[in-house]
């Protein structure tokens, strides 16, 4: 009798257990993506830009350095066109690049004709992107996923690290306010740190 009570019990553990390991990796999986409004930031940066030396997105024949940044604050995004969520940020990178925000791309481990076909479809909003095909690049920056963006000064010295997604509540309540006081050169660094901290 206990044997047969047992066995609905047992089958009843094997079937729910790989259930519930299932359900805590997808728990798991949308807190690592993070909700579109939460996005966490990581402000302990104040580092240079890693050194690259990598192909234009637009013409791969042509290779693009450290000498090619701008010498004016900037928006440094990380994306790909295999990216879902840099397809929700990029509305609001058309908007920044309407209102005459500086944005640089880095094209991350992307085949060239899909990246083309993705900034061709819903426009390019980046002074320039450079294609990094193996994602090292990537790897020197510290990326952990994509889209992710840096705040950089004309210098190149990175001093806020967006992971995730760029909009309108993050950029506002931080990102501008960074990138407002990196252009101020009547600003100390403190003071630009403390901006963008």
């Amino acid at each position: 009798m206990e044997n047969n009570m047992a066995n609905p019990a047992r089958r009843a553990l094997i079937f729910i257990v790989p259930l519930v390991i299932f359900a805590l990796l997808i728990v798991m999986f949308f807190f690592r993506l993070g909700d579109e409004t939460d996005v966490k930031i990581n402000t302990s940066m104040n580092k240079p830009l890693p050194e690259f030396s990598l192909p234009l997105l637009s013409d791969t024949s042509r290779t693009m350095t450290n000498a090619d940044l701008p010498k004016t604050p900037f928006l440094l995004n990380v994306w790909g066109s295999w990216c879902p969520t840099c397809r929700v940020e990029h509305p609001f990178l058309m908007e920044l690049h309407a209102k005459g925000v500086p944005m640089v791309g880095v094209n991350y481990k992307d085949e060239l004709p899909d990246a083309l076909a993705y900034l061709n479809e819903f426009q390019d909003p980046f002074v320039y992107s450079i294609q990094d095909l193996s994602g090292e690049y990537a790897l020197d920056l510290g990326l952990t996923g994509a889209p992710e963006t840096f705040v950089v000064d004309g210098k190149g010295v990175v001093y806020k690290h967006i992971l995730g997604e760029v909009n309108a509540q993050n950029y506002a309540d931080d990102i501008e306010l960074c990138l407002t006081a990196l252009g101020d050169d009547a600003l100390s660094e403190e003071d630009k740190t403390l901006a963008c901290s």
